[in-house]
């Protein structure tokens, strides 16, 4: 990356941060064969995973249980699909169910995805949130949830967005929830560090700003200031639970490239949950590829991937000759 070293301009380092050791399989069973999985554990594993995540796995999809499963079933010595399915649903605490759901889910992310989201975050709504609150329609206090948040990426972006345009000496509060399935991904978005080639995905005022550059054993990374770290709050939430351990609304609901991987029937359901925690005034960002656009009359669109509570008068009219991307509905 041509310039890194010039673009990320640090205003103090961090020394020493200790990292999670890798698993090590266990030297008795790690080369053991695991028997490819079959037609009937396959149907096994689809059925499962659908009732405890909502996640359908179409047949293209075997492919990808075969392989990221095969490693856990390898540390525990067993030796099929089978025998690692009996494990998960006898295990009591749950566990081991956990350890599946964490394998299974996709967590690919990237600082400020979505740009044109963020240029209409900045641009429409933090300018008439600002304006309100000079008007003293609103208090000085932002609630963000950012649901998949998967290596904490997508709410760091926004921490960063939010406090440069509302500054703590100002009096404004932000507070974010930051929600994901897998246990492993979360780990990873508290300790907030990241290879520091991924520096390129930021701008220069936030890197400049937030981030941190590792020396010593942590050179090559980076790792946010705990001025934006502390913004955000990781906990772990199943969205295809019936009900969400979640207080409160919200004025904005990031869930973006994550309602894709839900058949139609767990997507109408997770929205719906999803909607009773956005705030009159709030707003709801989706994925590039996701739309809302007959599904629910709670929420109108504003521009494609953006939608604003009904009852939020504020928000602006939909984009005129906006782009047809992403409009249409899901997969």
């Amino acid at each position: 990356m041509v310039g890194l070293a010039r673009n990320v301009q640090i205003r103090k380092s961090y020394a020493t941060v200790t990292l999670n050791q890798e698993y090590t399989c266990p030297a008795a069973s790690a080369d053991r064969a695991v028997r490819p999985v079959t037609d009937k554990e396959f149907g096994l594993f689809q059925k499962l995973i659908y009732e405890k995540a909502g996640i359908y796995l179409a047949e293209p999809k075997r492919a990808l249980v075969d392989s990221r499963l095969t490693k856990r079933i390898r540390e525990l010595g067993l030796d099929s699909f089978a025998a690692y399915y009996h494990h998960v649903v006898e295990d009591r605490d749950g566990e081991e169910l956990t350890q599946l759901l964490d394998r299974i889910s996709t967590n690919e992310t990237h600082f400020f995805r979505e740009p044109r989201q963020f240029e209409f975050l900045e641009t429409q709504i933090i300018a008439d949130w600002t304006a309100e609150a000079a008007a003293g329609m609103r208090l000085r206090r932002i609630s963000a949830w950012s649901a998949g948040c998967s290596t904490g990426e997508e709410p760091y972006s926004l921490a960063m967005t939010l406090r440069e345009h509302f500054p703590l000496s100002a009096g404004w509060g932000i507070e974010i929830l930051a929600t994901d399935l897998s246990t492993r991904v979360l780990d990873r978005a508290r300790a907030a560090i990241w290879p520091i080639a991924k520096a390129e995905e930021i701008p220069p005022k936030y890197l400049k700003r937030f981030m941190l550059r590792g020396i010593g054993t942590q050179t090559g990374k980076m790792r946010m200031t705990h001025e934006i770290r502390s913004m955000v709050r990781f906990e772990r939430l199943n969205l295809n639970d019936d009900v969400y351990p979640v207080s409160g609304s919200f004025d904005l609901i990031l869930c973006r490239n994550v309602l894709i991987y839900f058949d139609n029937p767990s997507r109408m359901r997770v929205i719906h949950r999803l909607l009773n925690h956005l705030a009159p005034s709030g707003y709801f960002f989706v994925g590039h590829a996701e739309s809302l656009n007959g599904i629910t009359d709670r929420v109108r669109p504003v521009m494609p991937t953006v939608y604003a509570h009904a009852g939020n008068q504020h928000a602006p009219s939909p984009e005129i000759n906006s782009p047809s991307r992403g409009v249409g509905a899901m997969p």
